[in-house]
């Protein structure tokens, strides 16, 4: 894939850069993170309490890892759609979050917050899970851990092949 190669420590810097509908492999450090864990985290913030993971230049990936066969570091690892944790974007990118990860179009709401701040939404394939997970080198569960395969995962990725959605101009593939 030809495309620009990208470093999760660099996001912030790499976006000013970046077009929808730009290639990309990231390299780094991202979370895992769904519904019932978004709703969460936002229990976390409305009560003050420390959230599992800085929001800080974060990468968030809407994805539910299935289980781990194997001999393997992660199971199948595909993204889930985005929109339905739209509600919760805005805040969590005025917050630090830089980046979110996953599949489907955003709302007006999300598009505006990722100009405001500077950021991307980068799109995974649907459907690729399995080719996914070769790209996740190691996957720690860090929080939420009642909640099975939507618990909060720290993962490491190696060249996870993205493409640009919405790019920090408010260009998007879905428009």
């Amino acid at each position: 894939m030809e495309g620009f190669v990208l470093q999760v420590s660099n996001l912030r810097e790499a976006a000013k850069e970046l077009k929808a509908g730009d290639r990309v492999l990231l390299t780094g450090y991202i979370y895992t993170a769904r519904d019932e864990a978004h709703k969460r985290i936002f229990e976390l913030l409305d009560k003050g309490q420390e959230l599992p993971f800085p929001l800080r230049d974060a990468v968030i990936y809407y994805a539910g890892p299935t289980p781990t066969p194997p001999g393997k570091v992660v199971g199948s690892i595909g993204p889930t759609t985005s929109g339905r944790m739209d509600k919760f974007t805005p805040k969590l990118m005025d917050l630090g979050v830089v980046c979110t990860i996953g599949k489907g179009p955003r709302s007006r709401e999300v598009i505006e917050a990722i100009v405001r701040n500077g950021g991307l939404y980068l799109c995974a394939v649907g459907g690729a899970g399995a080719l996914a997970a070769r790209c996740v080198r190691s996957c720690e569960e860090i929080a939420f851990f009642d909640l099975g395969c939507e618990s909060v995962k720290k993962l490491y990725v190696e060249d996870f092949p993205l493409i640009v959605g919405i790019d920090s101009f408010g260009n998007s593939l879905f428009e």
